[in-house]
């Protein structure tokens, strides 16, 4: 982990290079000897009163880790950077842990800056697969004209593309609210998973198309990878924030107290390989720290990280020498 001062530094030379041009662009495109961003940012009295995350802080948490990820002074220019008015966004919460999901403030106050960046209310949707799902995850459906809309896929009128598309292994109809937007941000939670070891970003796409069940053999490889390199995963997909507010380092992906902690924490970035491998670390640490097996041990293994980083995919980079990880705590 860095220290206050290595932080300080990447966060300048962040600024900087920030000057000359966006940060924003394909994983995959970027130069050998650049460097994918990761920050973590941490909050220890996230949950000031009870067991629940203060909303006020999770606010502050997202601007936190999103400033320190593009080097800004004011909380609303990195939006601006990721989206543009006129721009349909979408949030691709991760429901189906339901008691385990994006945190409702969270998406709250993503919301807010994405509007305080010029995106229009009526040209957002919070949406995941399952209507039942996103109720139970606290989300209230709605799709009044000119509001942030919440829906998700199974809502009448919604359903997904009547042409199937096709990549590797994967033959899937994508949902229309993935292909009826510009720009989606993906919203995952850190869990364990029953045969994949660990879900995160690449494997929150399940929940894009109408067959997720057909892709889990093989504990998911090359599944999730292919399902990643469908163009409009690919490109549309511009930015992860991920939730760690609280995590599952075993029995996942559905939540299990008993395997439950609180990191309370975010991890954003745009290489969502390096995401999923800084993850996967995490609950490596955690189920070490907790006496038990690593993932391949218990017949889990994460290979399908190691595939969407290998040279047919390339959907980002798996090498912790390729990976500038920015790790934050607020006081």
């Amino acid at each position: 982990m860095q220290n206050r001062r290595e932080f300080v530094k990447e966060v300048v030379a962040g600024a900087a290079v920030l000057g000359a041009s966006s940060p924003l662009s394909l994983a995959a495109a970027k130069p050998a000897a650049e460097k994918s961003k990761v920050v973590i940012v941490r909050d220890a009295k996230l949950r000031t009163t009870g067991t629940t995350p203060d909303p006020v802080r999770v606010a502050a948490l997202l601007d936190h880790a999103m400033q320190s990820y593009f080097g800004t002074k004011n909380p609303i220019d990195p939006w601006r950077l990721i989206v543009r008015p006129g721009q349909t966004v979408g949030l691709k919460v991760n429901c189906l842990g339901r008691a385990l999901s994006p945190n409702v403030a969270l998406v709250a106050a993503i919301c807010e800056r994405l509007q305080q960046a010029g995106i229009k209310p009526g040209d957002i949707t919070v949406w995941d697969r399952s209507s039942r799902d996103m109720q139970a995850a606290g989300f209230k459906l709605s799709s009044t004209p000119g509001a942030v809309r919440y829906i998700a896929s199974d809502a009448p009128g919604v359903g997904y593309e009547d042409s199937p598309t096709v990549y590797g292994t994967v033959t899937t109809h994508l949902a229309k609210l993935l292909t009826g937007s510009d720009v989606m941000i993906n919203l995952p939670v850190l869990k364990n998973h029953n045969l994949a070891g660990v879900t995160m970003s690449m494997k929150n796409m399940y929940g894009v198309i109408n067959n997720p069940n057909a892709l889990h053999g093989s504990a998911c490889n090359p599944y999730i990878a292919d399902l990643n390199m469908i163009p409009h995963i690919r490109q549309k997909m511009k930015f992860i924030i991920g939730d760690m507010m609280t995590a599952v380092y075993e029995g996942g992906p559905t939540y299990n107290p008993s395997y439950a902690w609180n990191e309370n924490g975010l991890i954003v970035g745009e290489d969502r390989v390096a995401i999923d491998h800084t993850c996967a670390g995490i609950v490596e640490r955690k189920r070490a720290e907790k006496g038990l097996p690593t993932l391949a041990q218990k017949g889990t293994p994460t290979h399908y990280i190691e595939t969407a980083a290998d040279t047919n995919h390339q959907l980002g980079t798996n090498d912790p020498a390729r990976i500038s990880l920015m790790e934050h705590s607020i006081a």
